[in-house]
């Protein structure tokens, strides 16, 4: 929008000029005045557009009249009426309906059959990004399933290779599934307005659960799909690198990786076991691989004998890998946690003031800052019915007694 804007006041020469203004006035967000309609609701759609929220989008969040969305109610815990699950993916939304882009994660199908699938929605806006989320993709065997984050970490293989080596398959401590698709999702996105950009015309975005977890196994799927070798559960620890794993330490865990000899030689010197580095078995990473047992129970039995934070003194400076495993309160208790603004603030009408994580990503020339809160539900109903929609207030109280919307009243 920007750019065909300059590029057409650049004819009359002033062009550069104003776009320079533009930027310079200070704090410009990369997708300001960019109109998102949010048809998602639980984590991966949510996600993906709170991202594009934190960009300067507006996020035009469409839920259920009434119940809203599901997430809700997914607690405890609860921060007056919310539950904290739902406040910590939902900043930055409205609810209402024209757009440049729609996202949406029902099930394959769904909206076409209400008249607000892509090609309903391009045949009116041929403009649209028009993203859809599902568990599985649009077409194929499984793509009338539902797709939940836990079910396509399973399906995908990721469960396979998470857990104790000699125990059960475990489920992420979060949900990493959804959360890698809210990734590709607004990724997608922000790919699809450029190529609108260039072409003047929207498309349509395949994302899932499926897809973007079996593009995650990496180097795993690869191990399989070139070598045909099947993917094991390593704990803590790496399949191809040793030392590279969680050690017990006298009053907590600690995580180091040697990721080459030399680090093995440093981590051997600080641990005071000089010789180990010398031993034939241990000399390359290729035979710490094949000797991994002996050589773990050496060193877990020396990391046993110190607390994390003396053996985080001695690693300190070192340039090996390391780090202590947190809990949730150690973690935002890191001074470079706190460094990084990853604790985000805002004030929330029932809720009182609240705090979620905050964006993972800095920008040079603009900050996220002064987020909006989640929003109740049916709160910017009548606002959005009129001035994007241009609704008399008559319709609106038609819409409203009709419950074919809601409004929530702010006391």
């Amino acid at each position: 929008m920007l750019r065909r804007r300059a590029v057409a006041a650049a004819g009359a020469g002033a062009g550069w000029r104003w776009v320079w203004r533009q930027l310079s006035a200070g704090n410009v967000k990369p997708l300001e005045g960019i109109k998102v309609l949010d048809l998602t609701r639980v984590l991966a759609g949510p996600f993906a557009t709170m991202i594009l929220g934190d960009l300067g989008a507006e996020i035009i969040k469409v839920e259920r009249p009434g119940a809203g969305d599901e997430t809700r109610a997914w607690g405890p815990p609860f921060v007056g009426t919310e539950s904290i699950y739902f406040l910590s993916v939902n900043r930055n939304k409205k609810l209402a309906s024209v757009c440049d882009v729609l996202i949406e994660n029902y099930v394959s199908g769904k909206l076409a059959e209400m008249g607000l699938g892509y090609k309903d929605i391009e045949a009116i806006a041929p403009h649209i990004v028009y993203c859809s989320i599902t568990g599985y993709g649009q077409t194929g065997p499984m793509s009338q399933r539902a797709g939940y984050d836990s079910v396509a970490c399973a399906v995908s293989g990721l469960m396979h290779i998470t857990g104790p080596e000699d125990g059960n398959p475990v489920r992420p401590g979060v949900a990493m599934t959804d959360l890698a698709t809210g990734l590709y999702s607004h990724g997608a996105i922000m790919a699809g307005l450029l190529q609108r950009q260039k072409t003047g015309r929207g498309l349509h975005i395949d994302c899932n659960l499926l897809s973007s977890q079996v593009a995650c196994l990496t180097h795993v799927a690869a191990n399989y799909l070139s070598g045909g070798k099947e993917a094991k559960r390593w704990g803590t620890a790496h399949e191809s690198i040793v030392p590279y794993q969680a050690f017990k330490t006298k009053d907590g865990y600690l995580v180091v990786g040697a990721g080459n000899d030399q680090h093995f030689a440093i981590v051997c010197k600080i641990l005071s076991l000089p010789a180990l580095s010398e031993e034939p078995r241990y000399k390359t990473n290729k035979l710490r691989v094949q000797n991994r047992g002996e050589l773990i129970d050496v060193l877990s039995a020396r990391f046993s004998e110190k607390t994390t934070q003396e053996w985080l003194q001695l690693l300190e400076g070192s340039g090996i890998p390391y780090g202590p495993i947190n809990s949730i309160q150690q973690a935002f208790s890191e001074p470079q946690v706190k460094h990084n603004d990853l604790i985000l603030e805002m004030y929330h009408p029932t809720a009182g003031n609240i705090a979620v994580p905050g964006p993972a990503v800095r920008f040079s020339d603009f900050k996220i800052s002064n987020p909006k809160p989640p929003p109740l539900t049916g709160q910017h109903t009548v606002e959005v019915l009129k001035t994007l929609l241009g609704y008399s207030d008559n319709f609106i109280k038609e819409l409203l007694a009709a419950e074919t919307v809601a409004q929530h009243e702010l006391n």
